[in-house]
């Protein structure tokens, strides 16, 4: 169900119809994609001034859009659990749901 104020064909209902199905493609539950979905979509409407109020990390550095994904898995920790999961998941990985982060890393490394 897209966020509040959204109108049906609008291009933010198109946006978050999109966003929800590569969250779901990527491995992701109904109600986390929705969730991410909807954030993404108020953000950008608070980025762009349709909404009536907006937070200050709103409207502030780059928009998820032109971001797309560059700050994922970067860092220390580099990817989370999470992405070596559904890597693993899409190379048909045995005893994924078993392993830790460390194993996965290893695993997928692998499969390579």
């Amino acid at each position: 169900m897209p966020p509040r104020g959204v109108k049906k064909g609008s291009k933010r209902d198109r946006q978050y119809k999109h966003i929800k199905k590569s969250e779901k493609e990527e491995g992701r539950s109904e109600k986390r994609a929705e969730e991410i979905a909807a954030r993404a979509v108020n953000k950008e409407k608070a980025r762009s001034g349709e909404s009536k109020s907006s937070s200050r990390s709103s409207t502030r550095g780059r928009s998820a859009s032109s971001r797309g994904g560059k700050r994922s898995g970067h860092g220390p920790g580099g990817r989370t659990r999470e992405q070596l999961y559904n890597d693993a998941k899409k190379k048909g990985i045995e005893g994924r749901s078993k392993m830790n982060k460390q194993e996965l890393e290893r695993a997928v490394a692998g499969s390579s």
